[in-house]
């Protein structure tokens, strides 16, 4: 752990990008990427570690990984806001549409700003790690399909190469949520969706959290979701969250071909990382697509956190498991 005294640098930024087009067809204007920076680039520009956001994190969310997962003294972590998030652009700043407007935004979108981020910004075209929880996941399996020359080796925490049927049926439920609340106009909202909020929030937690987990926690589970999940999702304009489930229901690697195919052609080399308690990115699942790709190890973290035990932020026994599978594949 990385004590204040011996504190690495930090920098945190917006990057224009310009007129960006995405590949659903409408082009964002001014577009911007949001990022931080923990830790410094070597000479040789050769210790990057690219780090995407998951859904609803904001580039500050995920800094905890520098220490208990990153050593930040060695590694130049760079964290980057997928768009949607609030941070990078987003329909919260007019920038956007969604769905109902033609705007999706796809992983090879939020990838090609990544790409450009790390160019125009650090210099650097070839990335040591990519490394993602849960929609982070999804971009380091775009990572490494589409840009096999770019990136050395991947990380992929709790999430998979293809949005699987049932994942959909939680999204299109999440999504369902914020739209049947009284205040959806079929673009936006009259007034904050104060009842839609709290029905997505008890959707997310079942999901999120598992069987097991939820026999811990010593209160009522309307009491725990009101006080512990709720405001996380209270924080984000409801039109960002809608865009970034999109995102994710849009996820696929293979574009609609063969899913195998495409993980084949990865050349990066891979640790797939499963919660044991997963109830939407499985074990199975997950598993699935480490044996299609080439070398790739299979690890799977024993916890009670479900979903959450790829982004252990206050617990300690997950963090030590994600720091030696991540240690062993740097050192490969």
């Amino acid at each position: 752990m990385t004590s204040k005294a011996t504190a690495p640098p930090r920098h945190q930024g917006l990057h224009p990008l310009g007129s960006f087009p995405l590949v659903c067809g409408h082009t964002i204007a001014e577009a911007r990427l949001s990022y931080l920076q923990i830790g410094e680039l070597n000479a040789a520009r050769s210790n990057l570690i690219l780090v995407p956001s998951s859904y609803g994190a904001r580039v500050e969310d995920l800094a905890w990984l520098a220490g208990p997962v990153f050593d930040p003294q060695r590694w130049c972590v760079v964290i980057a806001g997928m768009f949607g998030n609030g941070a990078s652009s987003s329909p919260s700043h007019g920038a956007m549409g969604l769905a109902e407007q033609g705007w999706v935004v796809d992983h090879r979108d939020n990838v090609s700003a990544q790409r450009r981020l790390l160019a125009e910004v650090f210099g650097v075209e070839r990335v040591a790690l990519v490394y993602g929880w849960s929609m982070g996941a999804q971009q380091a399996y775009r990572w490494a399909v589409d840009h096999p020359k770019a990136v050395d080796r991947i990380c992929c925490v709790c999430g998979t190469a293809r949005t699987s049927p049932h994942n959909r049926l939680f999204l299109l439920s999440l999504r369902q949520a914020l739209t049947a609340d009284p205040h959806w106009t079929g673009s936006g909202f009259t007034a904050p969706p104060e009842q839609g909020l709290r029905t997505y929030a008890l959707i997310y937690a079942s999901w999120a959290a598992s069987q097991a987990f939820f026999r811990t926690i010593g209160e009522p589970v309307e009491e725990h979701v009101e006080k512990q999940w709720l405001p996380h999702y209270q924080r984000h304009d409801p039109r960002d969250l809608i865009a970034m489930v999109d995102t994710w229901l849009a996820h696929d690697v293979a574009d609609g071909g063969d899913l195998d195919d495409a993980l084949g052609r990865i050349r990066a080399r891979s640790a797939v990382v499963a919660g044991s308690h997963d109830l939407y990115f499985t074990p199975a699942d997950l598993e699935a697509d480490a044996a299609a790709i080439p070398g790739a190890r299979f690890h799977r973290i024993v916890s009670l956190l479900g979903h959450r035990a790829g982004n252990p932020h206050s617990s300690a026994p997950e963090q030590a498991q994600l720091r030696r599978i991540v240690e062993q594949l740097l050192a490969s």
